[in-house]
């Protein structure tokens, strides 16, 4: 509170009564603590001789005008002056009152002994203030320099041996195309924006005082009704850091490998209960989380399968490195290792419920989070979905942006939905009222220039996208050799297999009349191009032929995960004819073992004709040695395979119900019948 104010409160005016050392400092006190901590005072509420004799003495009370600006002022070596002018205007004070002693008599010993009591109360208190704060200072610059210490030591080391630290990247104006932000990885947050905070926290309960987690997590909210929680022997490590980038790895204990063989062998029983049972000793190995979300998901428990999944991602949070940043876009996991794998599924797993649920704002950022995680390999193929995402969740700068600095060396527009996405992305922010004239004319120019280009390097998107659409196209352009069945006959297959991907995961996008108006508009104008010869036409051709011979692995295992219809007919033959497991599709060739699973007899191929086929009849039918009681392919007890297989036969056998053909009823003979 400032010094005007506080005579204003008083009721006082400046240059009526003399200041005390309450006119400049507004000091709160009770009347048990003034007598505990003011000096002990004379007969007469006097203070003792010596009291206040090194302050500056002050003859003139107008001298005093000018203390604001002194008190603003640095004191000698960097100190404030302020107890300097304390002790001043108190010794000031206190002469004042010794020399109109004899008028003041007047007025009673009450009047006598007020003054002196509130300055030497008021003269204790700001010393003791001004002690701690000097104390707090003192201590603050000290740990201020030290910490500056320590980061220029860091920076030393760091010129020195060439490496940095792994971490977030320095702040800058500008954020990472593939940075995170931690308030859009929680779907609550868009939710909210939707439908307001009350109808989303509606329903949940409040936090219970207990615990039952360790940590509080981004990507999942710790739910009660899961098991309570128990490490099951996966962590993280630091591999490398070099160059602003940090390589992490996730690492199985030996108890979390046997797990890992149990799981391997419940998959290959093919009987999903094995995996439930398994997860009653193992709640969180991540691996039978996903593939009995899979068993959920075809099974219409949408519920089962998110909450398994988010239970999954939970666990494998729980291991992090400390070091590790889900945001900086820095930090990268290799596909090639199997332990990583199981995070990248998890990932897009919850990716594609958050799009089903209606999040696309936070599924987008899931796909950034999966993208950056290793950019340059992309092992799921982020790209070909993280523009439909953007478009869905209006997010147009930031498509554009993307294509815009990724273009140089990703070559993002011979991909047939950058080449489609990014002028639509165009024209929907063309169409943004709260733009000027300026921009949406630009934007709308920009967004014809690239969606012409787009026809005549991918003219078989068309018609198919008017199909899907529900649009019949006029004459001229459903019978002119460019736009029609030809160009989709002659495409390659990959550029055929990428044409269905992007057709039926975004078609909805184009259904718009404004939008179809406006591509309707740049067909037009692209015929007259073809008919006009341009060399651009049979450049584009050309590069058609070169480019699009053999979609590589990560096309694949992305058109496997997302499970669009006409993506996958679209599959090789040599894909579809290989097994394909939930929790491991399509690995990497150069797969980076770090452990081995310890060999073991394979009934299916070491059994003979005989056994093979009554396990193809018969999957609970085992040939002698399988059994532990039987010990081993060795064992002692060779004739109770012979028993087994016989009661098998009597089981089967039992099993065939025969049915009597219906007997046809004789004829009646001549006159027993009736007309009709």
């Amino acid at each position: 509170m400032s010094r005007r104010a506080l005579r204003r409160l008083r009721g006082e005016q400046r240059g009526q009564e003399p200041l005390g050392p309450g006119a400049l400092q507004f000091v709160l006190h009770d009347d048990d603590d003034v007598e505990e901590e003011c000096p002990k005072r004379g007969p007469g509420g006097r203070r003792p001789r010596g009291a206040g004799k090194e302050g500056v003495r002050v003859n003139n009370r107008f001298e005093l005008i000018n203390i604001e600006d002194l008190d603003e002022a640095p004191g000698v070596n960097g100190e404030r002056t302020d107890c300097l002018l304390v002790d001043a205007v108190v010794s000031g004070n206190k002469r004042r009152a010794q020399s109109g002693h004899s008028e003041s008599t007047r007025g009673g010993n009450a009047a006598d002994t007020a003054v002196p009591s509130e300055q030497s109360n008021t003269c204790s208190k700001l010393r003791k203030k001004k002690r701690k704060q000097k104390n707090k200072k003192n201590a603050g610059e000290t740990s201020q320099n030290g910490l500056e210490d320590i980061d220029r030591i860091l920076e030393r080391i760091e010129d020195a041996s060439g490496a940095s630290r792994p971490g977030p990247p320095p702040l800058s104006t500008k954020k990472h195309v593939l940075y995170v932000e931690h308030r859009h990885l929680n779907p609550d947050t868009e939710l909210k924006r939707y439908f307001g905070a009350r109808a989303v926290l509606g329903e949940q309960r409040p936090r219970q005082r207990q615990r039952m987690y360790p940590k509080c997590t981004w990507l999942t909210t710790p739910k009660s009704t899961w098991p309570r929680y128990t490490k099951p022997g996966l962590s993280m490590r630091l591999l490398e850091s070099r160059k602003g980038r940090s390589v992490f790895a996730f690492e199985h204990s030996e108890e979390y490998q046997q797990t890992q063989h149990k799981f391997l062998a419940a998959v290959e029983s093919m009987e999903p209960n094995n995996i439930v049972v398994l997860l009653q000793s193992s709640p969180y190995h991540v691996d039978s989380l996903l593939q009995l979300s899979d068993a959920c998901r075809f099974q219409e428990d949408q519920e089962t399968a998110r909450d398994l999944v988010e239970r999954a991602l939970y666990s494998m949070e729980c291991a992090f490195h400390p070091l590790f940043s889900l945001t900086s876009g820095t930090c990268r996991l290799d596909y090639r290792r199997p332990e990583n794998r199981s995070f990248y599924l998890a990932l897009y797993k919850q990716m594609s419920f958050l799009e089903k649920r209606g999040c696309p704002r936070t599924a987008l950022e899931y796909c950034k989070l999966i993208l950056s995680l290793e950019p340059d390999e992309d092992p799921l193929c982020m790209l070909l979905l993280i523009d439909h995402l953007a478009l869905r969740a209006r997010s147009y700068e930031y498509l554009i942006r993307l294509f815009e600095e990724w273009e140089a060396h990703r070559n993002l527009s011979q991909l047939p939905n950058f080449a489609f996405s990014v002028p639509l992305a165009y024209f929907l922010l063309s169409q943004q009222a709260d733009l000027s004239e300026q921009e949406m004319s630009s934007a709308r120019e920009e967004a014809c220039v690239r969606i012409q280009q787009a026809l005549t390097m991918f003219p078989g998107v068309l018609m198919p996208l008017l199909e899907y659409c529900s649009v019949r196209p006029d004459t001229t352009v459903a019978t002119h050799h460019f736009f029609g069945p030809d160009a989709e006959i002659s495409q390659p297959p990959a550029l055929s297999q990428l044409v269905s991907l992007y057709l039926g995961r975004s078609h909805f996008l184009w259904k718009e009349p404004a939008t179809m108006s406006w591509l309707e508009e740049n067909v037009h104008k692209v015929l007259q191009v073809v008919d006009a010869g341009d060399p651009a036409v049979e450049a584009c051709e050309s590069r058609r032929k070169v480019l699009y011979q053999r979609a590589p692995r990560n096309i694949h295992r992305h058109v496997v995960l997302s499970e669009i219809k006409e993506a996958v007919a679209a599959l090789p033959p040599d894909v579809t004819t290989q097994s394909v497991l939930g929790f491991d599709p399509l690995p990497p060739l150069d797969t980076i073992y770090s452990y081995v699973r310890p060999e073991r007899l394979s009934p299916i191929s070491h059994g003979n004709t005989i056994a093979l086929f009554f396990r193809s009849l018969l999957p609970n039918y085992t040939v002698e040695g399988e059994r532990p009681e039987d010990g081993g392919p060795g064992g002692l007890h060779r004739d109770q395979g012979l028993n087994r297989l016989m009661l098998a036969v009597r089981d089967m056998m039992a099993n065939f119900h025969f049915h009597d053909l219906e007997v046809l009823p004789e004829e009646h003979p001549e006159g027993d019948g009736e007309w009709d």
